[in-house]
């Protein structure tokens, strides 16, 4: 396409060679920061970069104060948002165009540099509860923020990663979102770190050699599960449909990126070293690929998976030693309020310090206020929209908000809760660095503790303690009206 020297001209000041409209969101307009928006266009360079003495203070002409103005008339609230901030009911900002930063009688309104879209986001982060105090590291990153590297076929799907880079409170653990196309695969690889994943939506095979020369072939469909001890090498398929799937990795530094390759082990090793390991002639290696194939279309594999089967003299890895759980046939433990499923190494041996939570929140309940002794948490939501407040020692506290694509980290002894805000179900993930799924119910605690115990340290009155029961309930249910408190 070949432009005139006048539509080029005109396609520098658009932006566009077919007249595309730039993106739009919702944001502060109007002046700002003495940037006004009624200078016109130039087609020539006008004026100077920088400015003269004359206008240091002391030299420049004094302001009329009185003409600039930083607040917002006639602010918009939302239910709930001048209630008492102390309740620090959950506030719907997306009811208003233009959210503002008020929670009871305190803050002010917001009329600088804004994107509404994060703040109606991240209501609690924007307007926070009064009960929030201190400095805790932030525990909230949206994978929809993640580099999303593509696969080196055409539509052979990509991969995102949350790691230190990205969370750094997320010390010991990183996680990794992975699509692959019809029949792609994830190269034969292995890694310094341990991996447990959860298929999200498709099916998948996978194939795995262990160091006592046994070997493993499983096929898992959404909601099932694998777990390849580190260096143990493995292959990752998707049936005809396509495949995406979670991978939990015990390293908070994890890099996807820094996988160990097929393709580039042989790569790097001299053809005279491979033809002499695999006593075969040099031009057997001619075809090798010349870069790392990464996520690649493959064959369709069979439907019989006895055909992919391969076992040598040590045999198959034992059934109690399996890689895989099928998670998805497991019936949900329900209690008021959702449901919850646990897989450790209880049921699932061979994942030895991988111990999950999948937890199903209804509207208006919540994940009970709890901490993990052992472990620290790392977090990731499926569905719907929660938030939780952390607790951290002695007297610092943060509220986050979650929707679905996020990671949220949570660090040992630090006390929390995730409530759902949503009017749907809120679904996500627990994962814990420990040999069994336990946890400290704050509710629990406080109903096997001597009552008198209870009353000289918080005041709380015989009825409440008398309610509170002995067993722990993982779940409480609650008002769908989040703002009811506040009415």
């Amino acid at each position: 396409m070949i432009f005139s020297s006048r539509t080029l001209l005109f396609l520098s000041l658009t932006g566009s060679a077919y007249g595309a409209p730039q993106m739009k969101y919702a944001g502060n307009s109007g002046p700002i920061a003495g940037v006004t928006h009624s200078t016109p266009s130039v087609q020539a360079p006008v004026g100077s970069l920088r400015g003269d003495s004359a206008l240091l203070g002391g030299n420049a002409k004094i302001p009329d104060v009185t003409k600039e103005s930083a607040d917002v008339k006639h602010p918009e609230l939302v239910n709930g948002q001048d209630a008492d901030a102390d309740l620090g009911l959950y506030l719907n900002l997306n009811s208003v165009d233009k959210p503002e930063p008020y929670r009871g009688d305190r803050g002010a309104s917001a009329d600088g540099p804004r994107t509404f879209e994060y703040e109606k986001l991240n209501p609690d982060l924007f307007a926070p509860p009064g009960t929030d105090a201190g400095s805790v590291p932030n525990a909230m990153w949206p994978l929809g923020l993640s580099h999303n590297r593509m696969g080196t076929g055409e539509k052979s799907g990509w991969a995102r990663q949350q790691n230190t880079d990205v969370l750094p409170s997320a010390s010991a653990m990183a996680g990794v979102d992975m699509k692959l196309g019809p029949h792609a695969y994830r190269e034969l690889h292995w890694h310094t770190a341990a991996e447990w994943a959860l298929v999200l939506k498709g099916c998948v095979r996978i194939a795995a050699i262990n160091d006592e020369s046994q070997t493993f072939t499983d096929d898992l469909c959404a909601g099932d599960v694998w777990f390849f001890p580190a260096g143990v090498p493995h292959s990752i398929q998707a049936f005809e449909n396509g495949v995406e799937f979670l991978l939990v990795f015990d390293q908070g530094d994890f890099d996807e990126n820094g996988t160990f390759l097929v393709s580039e082990m042989f790569a790097r090793t001299p053809k005279s070293v491979l033809a002499k390991n695999f006593d075969a002639p040099v031009e057997a290696f001619k075809d090798l690929p010349e870069k790392e194939l990464y996520i690649f279309n493959g064959t369709p594999q069979p439907k019989d998976i006895q055909k992919q089967n391969v076992t040598g003299p040590a045999g198959a890895i034992p059934v109690a030693h399996a890689y895989t759980y099928h998670w998805s046939q497991q019936k949900p433990y329900e209690v008021p309020g959702g449901s919850v499923k646990i897989l450790d190494p209880t049921t699932f041996p061979i994942a030895a310090k991988f111990s999950v939570a999948l937890v199903t929140v209804k509207p208006g309940a919540m994940r009970e206020m709890h901490w993990h002794t052992s472990s620290d948490e790392w977090d990731y939501f499926l569905q719907g929209s929660g938030r939780a407040t952390i607790y951290r020692a002695p007297d610092a506290g943060r509220t986050f908000d979650f929707t679905a694509g996020d990671v949220g980290y949570i660090p040992k002894a630090d006390a929390h809760y995730v409530e759902n805000t949503g009017t749907g179900d809120l679904v996500f993930l627990e994962v814990l660095q420990a040999h069994k799924f336990s946890d400290i119910s704050v509710a629990q605690w406080l109903a096997l503790t001597p009552k008198q115990t209870i009353k000289d340290h918080l005041n709380l009155p015989d009825s409440l303690l008398d309610a509170i029961p002995k067993q722990k309930t993982i779940l409480k249910q609650g008002n769908r009206n989040m703002t009811a408190l506040g009415q």
